[in-house]
C-alpha cells in the first residue's frame, strides 16, 4: 500500500518555524521592582542620585587646567583623581604647577596630531606620558599610514570623529581595518564625538527610535566593537545646545531641569547600544566636548548628567567605577 504523503505546510509556516525563535530583549527597567511597597521581598535599587564612582579620571581636559577647575562643581568636586590634558606644545610649560593647584594628578598629556600628514609628530620632552589627539573627516592612504605608525609606536590616539551618516561610519571602519590589518599593534584608539553622536534635538524621541540615523548608529557601534583596541570616550554631545545645569538640592523644578531630563532620555538611548556592544570595560569619561562643538559645557554639569544616565540604566557600582575611572587608568596603563 502506497504511503500517504504528508500534507504540505501552509504558506509561510515552514519559514516561521526554522531555527530557534528570537527572544525579545527586555529593557533594564523591566527588572526594577514594582511600586507596590514590597521592598522587603524585592529591595529597591539605589537611587541614581546616590550612585557615584569611587574616583573619577577625566580624559578630556583642555589646557589651562585652571579653567577646567572652575567648572568642577557640585558632586564632582573632590572626586577627580587624575586627568588627561589636551594641550599644544607651547601650553605644556606650567602644567605641573597648574595640576598641583587644582589638586589632581596628570595621567597623560595629549598633543595635536594630523592624520593627513602621513607621519608621526615629534614628541616633546615632558615628565608626563604623551598621547596623540586628531580629528577625522575621511580616509586616505596618508591617514592609514599615520595611524598605523602611531599604533605600532605604542601611542594612545584620540580620534575626534567629525561628520555623521552611513558614509562617515563606513569610512571610519575602513580606516581602522586598514590601520590595524598587520600584526597586533600595542597602541590604543579612543573614539570621541560618537557617544553620544551629533544629533538634532528638534527630532522627537518617538521618531528617533525608528529614524535611519539611530538605526545606523546601532549597527555601526556594534561593528566598531569588534576592534579590540578601540575605546569610546563618553563626552558632552555636539547637540548645538549648552549642557543643562543641575539645580541645587531642594530647588524647585525649572526649565533647565526639564531639559536635563530630556537630555538623559536621549543619552540613554545611545548609551544602551554602546554598553551592549563594548561592555563597561571600554567606555571612558571625559568632560570637554568635541572641538566642533560651539555650545558651552561645564565639567560639573556634564558629570551629573553622564553619571545619572548610567545609574538610571541599572548599571551596578562596578560598572560605574569602571566607566568613570578604572577604564581610563587601564587604557593609558601602557604609557606609565
Amino acid at each position: 500500500m502506497a504511503a500517504i504523503p504528508n500534507p504540505p505546510l501552509s504558506p509561510g509556516v515552514g519559514a516561521r518555524r526554522k531555527g530557534s525563535k528570537a527572544l525579545p530583549k527586555l529593557p533594564l527597567s523591566a527588572f526594577s521592582p514594582p511600586n507596590s511597597g514590597v521592598s522587603e521581598s524585592f529591595p529597591l535599587p539605589p537611587s541614581p542620585s546616590t550612585v557615584h564612582p569611587d574616583r573619577v579620571v577625566d580624559v578630556s581636559v583642555r589646557a589651562p587646567i585652571s579653567e577646567w577647575k572652575k567648572q568642577v562643581s557640585g558632586t564632582l568636586e573632590g572626586r577627580v583623581r587624575a586627568i588627561v590634558v589636551k594641550a599644544s606644545e607651547s601650553e605644556l610649560e606650567g602644567l605641573e604647577s597648574q595640576a598641583s593647584e587644582a589638586g589632581v594628578a596628570i595621567l597623560a598629556v595629549s598633543i595635536p596630531f594630523s592624520l593627513e600628514s602621513g607621519v608621526l609628530p615629534s614628541i616633546p620632552s615632558t615628565k608626563y606620558p604623551v598621547t596623540l589627539s586628531t580629528s577625522y573627516t575621511s580616509t586616505s592612504d596618508a591617514a592609514v599610514t599615520a595611524l598605523r605608525a602611531a599604533l605600532k609606536a605604542g601611542h594612545t590616539v584620540d580620534i575626534d570623529v567629525q561628520g555623521s551618516g552611513d558614509e562617515t561610519w563606513e569610512k571610519l571602519e575602513d580606516l581602522l581595518t586598514r590601520a590595524t590589518a598587520d600584526e597586533a599593534v600595542p597602541g590604543t584608539i579612543i573614539l570621541s564625538n560618537i557617544l553620544p553622536p551629533p544629533h538634532d534635538l528638534e527630532l522627537p524621541i518617538v521618531k528617533l527610535l525608528t529614524h535611519q540615523t539611530y538605526q545606523s548608529y546601532q549597527s555601526h557601534i556594534a561593528t566598531l566593537s569588534f576592534f579590540q583596541k578601540v575605546f569610546l570616550s563618553f563626552l558632552p554631545p555636539t547637540w548645538n545646545a549648552p549642557t543643562p545645569p543641575t539645580p541645587p538640592p531642594g530647588q524647585e523644578a525649572t526649565a533647565a531641569t526639564k531639559e536635563k531630563r530630556e537630555w538623559k532620555r536621549r543619552i540613554k538611548m545611545y548609551v544602551g547600544p554602546a554598553v551592549e556592544a563594548f561592555g563597561f570595560e571600554r567606555i571612558i569619561f571625559g568632560s570637554a566636548p568635541s572641538v566642533t562643538s560651539q555650545a558651552p559645557s561645564s565639567a560639573g554639569d556634564w558629570y551629573e548628567i553622564a553619571r545619572e544616565s548610567f545609574a538610571e540604566l541599572g548599571v551596578d557600582q562596578e560598572g560605574v567605577d569602571a566607566v568613570f575611572g578604572g577604564n581610563a587608568s587601564r587604557a593609558y596603563a601602557a604609557l606609565t
